[in-house]
């Protein structure tokens, strides 16, 4: 009787394990929608507004009459919005204009939300035209340089020391040129002895065409280098 016994109560037992596996229901899947929204609003809330207008499209192309999705629709213009009118504070209008045109593309029923912030970058690039045209003008006004290349980083003039005549000429150029296209000069001579002179020198000339100018000079001791000044253009603020 007992192996009779056992072995009824391992079928009772394997019976009860089989009901029990049966009648535990299936883990959930996950609702693919519902994630691809997730996903879009935690891409509009970290910026990614490229990837979530990518995500939007896809969803209103399965569910183009879902009205659910234009709050998000709206968000992510909103969010395009609140780019450009940080990029236009920071002076990059191209960037604020792309970002305004994906605004507005969104928002098209929407014209007056995207009113303040177009005329802002209306009004920089106004502004950006009229000091490139007051550089030009600037530029055509003033007298052809000497010594320099006004378009490049800087230029080097070697200084003729043992011609005193011709080194007036020099400095006569030299400070012309500092004053007339916003120069600084370094002094390089290979003695410690020639700087002071060299700089006075240029500083009577500069302070004589234009008494306010602010001058900078920087001074250099290279022991095998000739006398020579570099004169660096500022650049515009």
């Amino acid at each position: 009787m007992k192996p009779f016994a056992s072995r009824y109560l391992l079928l009772v037992a394997f019976s009860l394990m089989l009901g029990a596996c049966q009648s535990t229901p299936p883990a959930e899947v996950p609702d693919a929608r519902a994630t691809a929204i997730a996903q879009l609003q935690q891409n509009i809330a970290s910026s990614e507004l490229a990837t979530a207008e990518d995500q939007l499209s896809a969803l209103q192309a399965q569910s183009p009459n879902d009205p659910q999705l234009e709050q998000y629709q709206r968000q992510l213009a909103e969010a395009y919005l609140q780019r450009s009118q940080i990029v236009l504070q920071k002076g990059d209008v191209n960037a604020a204009a792309t970002a305004l045109s994906r605004a507005r593309a969104l928002m098209p029923k929407a014209p007056a939300l995207t009113g303040g912030v177009n005329g802002a970058i209306t009004q920089a690039r106004k502004a950006e035209l009229e000091k490139a045209e007051a550089a030009l003008k600037a530029a055509e006004a003033r007298p052809a340089a000497k010594l320099i290349d006004p378009a490049a980083e800087s230029t080097t003039v070697a200084l003729n020391l043992t011609d005193i005549k011709q080194l007036r000429r020099q400095l006569d150029a030299i400070a012309a040129d500092v004053v007339n296209y916003q120069c600084d000069v370094t002094i390089q001579a290979p003695r410690t002895e020639d700087y002071p002179w060299l700089n006075t020198l240029l500083s009577k000339r500069v302070k004589k065409l234009d008494s306010e100018f602010d001058l900078q000079v920087e001074r250099q001791i290279l022991r095998h280098v000739p006398a020579q000044m570099v004169l660096t253009p500022r650049k515009p603020q």
